[in-house]
């Protein structure tokens, strides 16, 4: 017997079932049907639903967006306004639609209809997972969020007190790198630990490079210390600045 992977339709419509049933649960257990109000925070990556006398903080994974007025679809992968780190969690989807050979999942942007956002958050969900998931609507544009878990109000504040203002990017996690690392030049680039762009950080770690010439004297000096740290230099930047830096190194 040869198996035959399913068409995309009937794969995309058994994946919107499913999670129809798991939605319902999520939406009882947390009553995310019962607040008026909701603020998303990209640098943080937090959802707050609120009314009056309640509130509730969710982290979230940006799935996508979908215009209302040219009736098409983004992948958060691709949007390049976006500063939310954890968007290239999406890429995931990208890699699963590429072997199946699933053009919706593989194509950054095209045209959709009132149920794209909803499957597409549906296939997200399967492939990542999450805790549920939401949807916001603001003027022309639905945007759609995979929710990881609940958090406290305390919580988002810490994790917005470890965000910097970026003039290029706004305001984004922090990096570290030494005063020789730069887009213009290849200076090699050497890492406290190995990195990709919207993984999560333990609450000690902070992104951290250098250069070849740096990494040189920190071996020669047996370790970082006051002369191996005079000539790095290390300053702060934002995370994609780190990223794009990284990357043409």
């Amino acid at each position: 017997m040869i198996f035959r992977p399913l068409k995309y339709e009937k794969y995309a419509d058994k994946i919107c079932q499913k999670l129809t049933g798991f939605q319902s649960n999520f939406r009882k257990n947390y009553d995310t049907d019962n607040y008026e109000n909701w603020f998303y925070n990209q640098s943080s990556e937090t959802l707050r639903l609120y009314s009056d006398d309640k509130e509730i903080y969710f982290k979230y994974i940006p799935v996508g967006t979908f215009s209302l007025n040219t009736n098409s679809w983004m992948w958060a992968w691709a949007n390049e306004d976006s500063v939310e780190p954890r968007k290239f969690r999406t890429l995931k989807i990208k890699e699963f639609g590429e072997k199946k050979n699933y053009e919706k999942l593989t194509n950054s942007h095209f045209d959709g209809d009132k149920y794209t956002g909803w499957e597409l958050t549906s296939i997200a969900f399967d492939i990542i997972g999450g805790i549920g998931t939401y949807r916001v609507i603001s003027d022309h544009l639905e945007k759609y969020f995979l929710l990881t878990e609940q958090i406290t109000k305390e919580e988002v504040e810490i994790i917005e007190s470890e965000l910097i203002e970026c003039s290029v990017h706004g305001k984004i996690r922090k990096a570290f790198i030494c005063q020789h690392l730069n887009t213009e030049q290849k200076t090699g680039f050497e890492e406290a630990f190995e990195t990709h762009r919207g993984m999560e950080l333990d609450e000690e770690d902070d992104f951290q490079a250098w250069c070849s010439e740096c990494e040189k004297m920190r071996l020669k000096t047996d370790g970082w210390n006051d002369e191996s740290m005079e000539f790095a230099k290390i300053k702060l930047v934002c995370e994609r600045c780190y990223f794009e830096i990284k990357e043409s190194n």
